[in-house]
């Protein structure tokens, strides 16, 4: 007696003598959650099933059979009239069950050659790819976003600061530069990431390969992977793959939730220094007055979401022998949530950057405060002569005696000035102005409005 689908739904039903329980039957199954890789399954199987029949190990009749038949499953899907069945566990058994029903015995042919072990493998391989590429696209499209602000604003000063303390004025162009400066890492580290994502297990079979003769390469081209996965056992049983992408989502994540953390306090009326487009934001159900930055705030939530997923596929993978264990099915709910958050946090924000008001007055007010171009006074005394560290100083005597004043360096007069230096002359007010504190920062990486321009453009000529 050989194991058929067709009689009680389970690929093993011959070797067991009871059936499993309905608890363990919902305890195990996975396929309400990885039902979403229904595509790429039947993508990988038509390849699959494709060299099969060049290998002349199935007809070609029953590789149009099976082409037939797919074709059929994936209108049923499209339309959603595809009936997942609990009792058939997987996406895998699903939709090899429903082949079987539509085009008989070439259904269970397709099976041939291969294991669920490197077919889930090959899917979530293919899932993974796409979504980097669309996630490389959207990151594209907020560093657009980005950059629009950035020149808009390529001449607006704010304060930069250190513990969040006022340290030097800087442009505001510049500062939404330093966030286009992550993004664009972390492109890369998807791109690269998706160099070992792109390779094909399929073929890898159970974990030991196959003994029919087939021809690995050739699905390799036929889905576009770059190259094969040459052992048989690390191709089945590591997800260092989803790891790694996970990896990435969650630096993404973290340049996402440091902006939003920005957001949050410059949109706070004690700062004031941007407004979020009412779209994005929501009120309170006892405070009528109150208009709350959700979105940026979720946001930094989420972060800890996909940082955690990371672990948890980290913690899965760190105990297994080799090669496949059952453990591997709970690879798909962090890594599909993973994906979700991801995609719909940056188009959120792309749109959510097109509706941001900045309000350069209270920026340059708050630049004004805390002795902000206290460096450049240093540097001035530098290039006088006076060693750096007399120079620091010298400027620390000066920024001591307008804090018990309560005024800043600018309004003291230039007798007053000299008393710390006798360098000092009538050029230093130049010095001490914002724009010149900014404009004096001329130079690749710098603050300067040229500088916040040039490096725009450089951003627009990558990404175009």
């Amino acid at each position: 007696m050989t194991a058929q689908l067709s009689k009680k739904s389970e690929a093993w039903s011959a070797r067991f003598n009871e059936p499993v329980s309905d608890l363990v039957k919902r305890y195990t199954a996975s396929v309400f959650f990885d039902k979403r890789l229904a595509q790429v399954d039947i993508q990988g199987s038509l390849a699959h099933a494709e060299m099969l029949a060049h290998q002349n190990i199935i007809s070609q009749q029953d590789h149009a059979e099976i082409q037939r038949g797919m074709a059929q499953i994936q209108e049923e899907i499209a339309a959603g009239k595809f009936e997942w069945l609990l009792d058939l566990e997987d996406v895998h058994l699903n939709i090899e069950k429903r082949l079987t029903e539509l085009v008989g015995d070439a259904g269970k042919r397709l099976h041939t050659g291969r294991s669920r072990n490197d077919q889930v493998a090959t899917d979530i391989r293919l899932y993974v790819r796409s979504e980097i590429d669309n996630i490389v696209g959207l990151l594209r499209d907020l560093r657009l976003a980005l950059l629009d602000l950035a020149e808009k604003h390529a001449d607006t000063i704010l304060p930069g600061f250190t513990h969040m303390q006022v340290a030097q004025p800087i442009t505001f162009g510049h500062h939404m530069l330093a966030y286009v400066e992550m993004f664009s890492r972390d492109a890369e580290r998807m791109l690269d990431c998706r160099k070992r994502v792109n390779r094909l297990p399929l073929g890898a079979a159970a974990l030991a390969g196959t003994t029919f003769p087939i021809d690995r390469e050739r699905v390799a081209r036929t889905l576009d992977f770059e190259d094969v996965c040459h052992n048989s056992l690390d191709a089945v049983s590591d997800r260092d793959f989803a790891i790694e992408f996970c990896a990435a989502a969650a630096l993404i994540m973290t340049h996402v939730s440091r902006m939003s953390e920005e957001f949050v306090i410059w949109m706070s009326p004690r700062v004031g220094f941007i407004d979020i487009a009412d779209r994005f934001c929501t009120g309170s159900s006892i405070m009528p007055q109150k208009k709350n930055p959700d979105v940026p705030e979720l946001a930094r939530g989420k972060t800890g979401r996909v940082n955690g997923h990371l672990i948890a596929l980290l913690t899965l993978m760190k105990g297994q022998p080799l090669a496949y264990n059952k453990d591997n099915q709970e690879d798909k709910e962090p890594l599909f949530d993973t994906v979700d958050t991801v995609v719909d946090t940056l188009r959120i924000f792309a749109d959510m950057a097109t509706g941001i008001t900045v309000k350069p007055e209270a920026m340059r007010d708050a630049a004004l405060q805390g002795y902000a171009t206290a460096t450049d006074l240093a540097d001035y005394l530098v290039k006088k002569g006076l060693p750096f560290r007399d120079a620091h100083e010298a400027v620390a005597h000066a920024v001591r005696a307008c804090v018990d004043r309560g005024c800043d360096l600018s309004n003291l007069t230039l007798e007053e000035m000299r008393v710390f230096s006798s360098l000092i002359e009538a050029d230093i007010f130049e010095v001490l102005t914002l724009e010149g504190s900014v404009a004096a920062r001329n130079h690749v990486g710098g603050t300067a409005p040229q500088q916040v321009r040039l490096a725009i453009a450089r951003h627009r000529s990558h990404l175009n």
